[in-house]
C-alpha cells in the first residue's frame, strides 16, 4: 500500500538549523596555506563515511591541484586507518567538537563537508568561520534558510563556497549543457529525467530513513534530476508540483521512498522527473525542435554515456569524476575564479525541493517559485 508522506513529517523534528548561523566562533581571515606542496590546495574531509572512503579519498590521490591533508571525524577507530593509508599527521586530525581549531592550521585550505544533509549547514559554517574555503556535498542543506546562512557565512569570512555536484564537471554532461546553450538541436521543448535505485531498503539507523538528517529519496537522489532539468534547459523553473509516497512504510515511515515531480519553465517548457529508493532509474532525455539527445546513465560514478537524434555517440569518459570535480574547484581557488557550482546553484535546488514537498502536502497542486 502506498502511504503519502506529509511535509510535516519531513520538517517537524529538531527544527530548521537556521540557528547554526549564530555558532560562536570568531570571524577571521586566514591567508593562503603555506603547505609542504606550495602548488596544491590542502583539503580536509569532514566525515569519513563510504563516499569519503570509496570516492573522495581515492579521487584525491589522482588530483593535480589539491591533496588530502586532514580529516574530521567522530569515529576514533577510523583515525589510525586513515593516518596510515594517507599519511595524515596528528596535527591535522580533528573531531566535531574541536573542528573550529582548524583555523590555526595553514596546511588546510578547504574543508569538504561529507556528512548527512542535516549537518551540512552547521559544519559548513564552522569551516567558514575558521577561515577555510567550503566544499559542501549535495544537497546543499535542509532548507533555503540554511543554504542562505552558509552563503552569508562564507561571504562574510571571504572564503569560497562550492557544492559537490560532480555531474556538472563530467564531460558528457558538459556537452549536454552546451547543446542547450547553443541550441544545437533547436529550442528545448521538454525534459524527462529520473534517478533512483532499488534494493532491500536502508537498514535501521541509516540516515536516509531519518528526516532530521535529510533522509528520503528527494533529498538523497532527487536533486540529481532537479539539477539536471535546470542545467539542461539553462533556465530556472517558475512552478513545481509533486507527489511523495512510501511503498514500504515499515522502512520509510517518516520520509519519502518515491517522489514524482513536474517543473514548469518559461516559454511553456516542462520537465518531468522521478526519484526512488525502490526503482532503478537513471536517465536524462531532452527534446528540442530539431531533434533530441540523452544520457543513460546520467548520474552514475562511471559509464555516463549518451546519444543524439542525428547519430552522435557520447562515449563514457574514463576519468575519475570526483578527481575532476575537486581539481576544477581547486583551480578556481588558485586562479581566483568563480567555481563551476556556487552555493546559489545548490540553494536553487533546495527551493524547488521545498516547493515539491509543499505541493505533495496539498495533493499535488502547482506551487509558484
Amino acid at each position: 500500500m502506498t502511504k503519502n508522506i506529509s511535509r510535516k513529517n519531513f520538517l517537524q523534528k529538531t527544527g530548521s538549523a537556521l540557528a547554526v548561523a549564530s555558532i560562536g566562533f570568531p570571524s577571521i581571515y586566514i591567508p593562503k596555506s603555506k603547505s609542504s606542496d606550495r602548488n596544491k590546495i590542502g583539503v580536509a574531509l569532514v566525515g569519513l563515511g563510504s563516499y569519503s572512503t570509496n570516492q573522495l579519498a581515492p579521487g584525491l590521490q589522482r588530483t593535480d591541484h589539491c591533496e588530502l591533508r586532514g580529516i574530521v571525524t567522530g569515529s576514533p577507530h577510523k583515525i589510525p586507518v586513515w593516518q596510515e593509508e594517507h599519511g595524515i599527521p596528528d596535527a591535522n586530525v580533528y573531531n566535531y567538537e574541536n573542528m573550529h581549531e582548524i583555523a590555526d592550521n595553514d596546511d588546510i585550505d578547504v574543508v569538504y563537508i561529507v556528512l548527512p544533509t542535516g549537518l551540512h549547514a552547521k559544519y559548513s559554517i564552522v569551516g567558514a568561520e575558521a577561515g577555510k574555503n567550503v566544499w559542501c556535498e549535495k544537497p546543499f542543506a535542509m532548507d533555503v534558510a540554511e543554504c542562505q546562512a552558509v552563503i552569508d557565512a562564507c561571504e562574510s569570512n571571504r572564503v569560497q563556497l562550492t557544492i559537490g555536484y560532480r555531474m556538472q564537471h563530467e564531460p558528457n554532461t558538459q556537452e549536454i549543457i552546451r547543446y542547450g546553450k547553443e541550441q544545437t538541436y533547436g529550442e528545448i521543448t521538454g525534459v524527462r529525467t529520473s534517478a533512483g535505485y532499488s534494493g532491500g531498503g536502508h537498514p535501521i539507523g541509516d540516515w536516509r530513513r531519518n528526516p532530521d538528517l535529510g533522509g528520503g529519496a528527494l533529498y538523497d537522489m532527487g536533486v540529481y534530476p532537479l539539477n539536471a532539468a535546470r542545467y539542461a534547459t539553462g533556465m530556472e523553473p517558475i512552478a513545481a508540483r509533486g507527489i511523495q509516497s512510501s511503498q514500504r512504510p515499515d522502512i520509510y515511515k517518516f520520509v519519502d521512498e518515491t517522489t514524482e515531480f513536474e517543473l514548469e519553465f518559461p516559454g511553456g517548457v516542462f520537465a518531468k522527473g522521478e526519484t526512488s529508493f525502490g526503482k532503478s532509474v537513471n536517465y536524462l532525455e531532452v527534446e528540442a525542435t530539431g531533434g533530441w539527445y540523452k544520457l543513460q546513465p546520467f548520474q552514475s560514478y562511471t559509464r555516463v554515456r549518451g546519444e543524439t537524434s542525428d547519430g552522435r555517440e557520447l562515449p563514457a569518459d574514463p576519468g575519475h569524476q570526483q578527481a575532476r570535480q575537486m581539481d576544477n574547484d581547486a583551480l578556481a581557488l588558485k586562479e581566483n575564479k568563480d567555481p563551476i557550482v556556487p552555493g546559489e546553484d545548490g540553494l536553487a535546488d533546495i527551493r524547488i525541493v521545498e516547493a515539491i514537498m509543499e505541493s505533495s502536502e496539498r495533493g499535488g497542486e502547482w506551487i509558484q517559485l
